[in-house]
């Protein structure tokens, strides 16, 4: 029996392939419809294996696999990154975009192998489809990339593979399928990146700000990868553990990052960074704005759990509770997109490190602050907090972040694209900081007609549709550089089936969201 959420969740998927692909028509649609037509049976292969237990990993629960969404991201990013790319005649990204489109094909053909190779009896049908998108994937992908394209997209499968096992086996519960492949396909392409531009160093080639959001992530994932193998041998909690893995940290950030970003940017990253930071007044205002409300935001949290009484340990955060985060990050990230993309850019790379590093102290338990984010952070879990990390304020950063980090600068001379593609670097402040606050709050209190299959409510998902065009509107007023050109009804459609995906995922809607929101206004 087909659950009739997954069906609609799917339905939604296969509107926004079409849609795209309908603007955007080359080799590479045949291949994103073949995946899109075989993820969706997969998934069922793996929505069953999570419900017998067989899944050869510990998924996320109260979740379905989320496969069939989460597989057609990244192809659909290359897709229409090299679409753009190819329209401003950069060859360089063009080519770039190929790349990214035939590695997400790969990593998602994977999965969909795993599970029918995991399923027993093994499903014919679905067999028969996957072999069948395989090939065509396989056909285009040789009629499309050279040799040292071919590898590359092998080397971050090779990396992929070996990071699903390794992290998988380290974090049960904390990802369903869907989520590791967004989250673990991105880092493992971040790390290719990083070894492939470090092995090609030009002096002069390439911006510091790419460089530094690189080493950034792979170096707090390294970090963290260190000392879980580490703490599995020595106790994390005693002094001397916390002392060593400050030592340590300390050890590997100037003994290892900070020389590999030297190599690449070819001066020292602290002083570029100080010099990046107050280059001008307007940036200076900025920090201090931030600061402001990362201070409040510490306030919220001190002061929620100051009303958590002793009566009610079990006491959780509301929804609203929860939503004045997204609203202090609306506030963060409006000012940046619209006075200075480069430092907001940064700020983010810098936040995101902040945010990792703390949870590492979290979990591992480290002094002096381990227990006491242990207590704080605790009030503010939810269903989808299931695992030994607590990820979801890490997502909400990457939702709002990701939009910036993928905007193609390069394709982009005038800093903008056409049309809706200017909206772009503002796709996670419309999807989750509006959006998604806005359909859950109203949901929540004036909700009356629920979506067939969900807990969502039409009411809020129609909040959340007309809250997005004054969003929309309001940064036309305010951003002079966005021009829509008359692109209002495919914006208008845009928002719609992004929406209605809100309403029907049981994945992180704080990562898918402004992903598919960003594919569709880049096509």
């Amino acid at each position: 029996m087909l659950d009739k959420a997954v069906l609609v969740e799917s339905l939604l998927v296969f509107g926004v392939v079409l849609s795209v692909h309908a603007v955007v028509w080359d080799r590479f649609s045949w291949c994103a419809l073949a995946l899109a037509l075989q993820a969706f049976y997969a998934q069922f292969k793996w929505d069953q294996l999570l419900q017998q237990g067989g899944a050869v990993f510990q998924f996320r629960g109260a979740a379905n696999s989320g496969l069939l969404p989460a597989s057609m991201v990244i192809p659909l990013l290359g897709v229409v990154m090299k679409e753009r790319c190819r329209a401003a005649g950069i060859v360089y990204f063009e080519r770039f975009g190929v790349v990214v489109a035939s590695t997400g094909m790969l990593l998602a053909l994977f999965l969909s192998v795993l599970a029918v190779g995991i399923t027993k009896p093994v499903p014919t049908n679905t067999c028969i489809l996957t072999g069948v998108a395989g090939s065509v994937i396989i056909y285009t992908m040789k009629h499309s990339l050279t040799v040292s394209e071919v590898i590359e997209v092998l080397e971050v499968l090779l990396i992929f593979v070996y990071l699903s096992m390794i992290l998988l086996y380290l974090l049960p519960r904390c990802f369903t399928p869907g989520e590791a492949l967004l989250v673990l396909g991105g880092v493992s392409f971040v790390l290719n990146q990083l070894i492939k531009r470090s092995l090609n160093v030009v002096e002069g080639r390439g911006d510091p700000i790419d460089f530094f959001l690189l080493v950034a992530v792979v170096g707090v994932v390294l970090l963290g990868l260190f000392f879980t193998v580490l703490f599995t041998f020595m106790d994390s909690g005693t002094w001397i553990s916390s002392m060593f893995f400050h030592m340590m940290t300390a050890v590997l950030g100037l003994g290892v990052i900070m020389p590999w970003l030297y190599r690449l940017i070819h001066r020292n990253p602290l002083f570029w960074l100080l010099q990046f930071l107050f280059q001008t007044q307007t940036r200076l205002y900025l920090l201090v704005y931030w600061t402001f409300l990362a201070a409040s935001a510490c306030g919220v949290v001190f002061y929620q759990n100051a009303k958590r009484s002793s009566e009610s340990k079990k006491h959780q955060a509301s929804t609203i509770t929860r939503k004045y985060f997204h609203f202090i990050v609306v506030a963060t990230y409006v000012p940046g997109l619209i006075y200075d993309r480069q430092l907001l850019y940064v700020a983010a790379v810098l936040c995101l490190a902040v945010f990792v590093f703390l949870e590492y102290v979290r979990y591992f338990r480290i002094k002096p602050f381990g227990q006491t984010l242990r207590h704080l952070l605790s009030l503010f879990l939810d269903e989808r907090d299931s695992g030994p990390l607590i990820l979801t304020h890490i997502y909400l950063l990457l939702g709002m972040s990701l939009p910036v980090w993928l905007f193609p600068r390069s394709c982009a001379p005038k800093g903008t694209l056409p049309g809706a593609g200017a909206l772009v670097p503002y796709s996670g402040v419309l999807a989750v900081g509006v959006g998604d606050t806005i359909a859950s709050v109203f949901g929540s209190t004036m909700g009356e007609i629920k979506w067939p299959g969900t807990k969502k409510t039409f009411e809020g998902t129609m909040t959340a549709i007309f809250a997005q065009i004054i969003a929309v509107a309001l940064i036309l007023i305010f951003d002079s550089s966005v021009n829509l050109n008359s692109s209002y009804a495919w914006i208008l459609a845009s928002v719609s089936l992004v929406s209605l995906l809100e309403a029907y995922t049981t994945q992180i809607d704080n990562l898918l969201l402004p992903l598919y929101l960003q594919i569709m206004l880049m096509a």
